[in-house]
């Protein structure tokens, strides 16, 4: 009874890993169509400025969403919104909640 649950936790612990691994995969062209859509924005992999990795990437991604009119987060917000409904007038207010 204990080499059946001993194997059942062993391959347990084994197929968990491959699980998690295939989720998200992505070929090497996407990532050479990245690296390209960067570095016509300035970005350079291994230039050896490592003291300003983060605002250099981030920069470089934020030219190349201005470029194909992106914002940051979701789609453009083109609509309106209306928040809460109509004020109610002194007149009205008065009548309702003074005595």
């Amino acid at each position: 009874m204990k080499s059946i649950i001993r194997a059942a936790l062993v391959a347990t612990a084994l197929v968990i890993p491959v699980a998690s691994f295939a989720q998200s995969q992505i070929t090497r062209a996407q990532v050479r169509a990245e690296m390209a859509e960067l570095a016509s924005v300035g970005y350079h992999v291994g230039d050896g400025d490592q003291a300003h990795y983060p605002e250099a990437i981030q920069a470089a991604e934020a030219k190349l969403a201005a470029r194909n009119g992106q914002t940051a987060y979701g789609s453009d917000a083109n609509g309106t919104s209306q928040a809460g409904g109509p004020r109610v007038s002194q007149a009205d207010w008065n009548s309702m909640y003074s005595r």
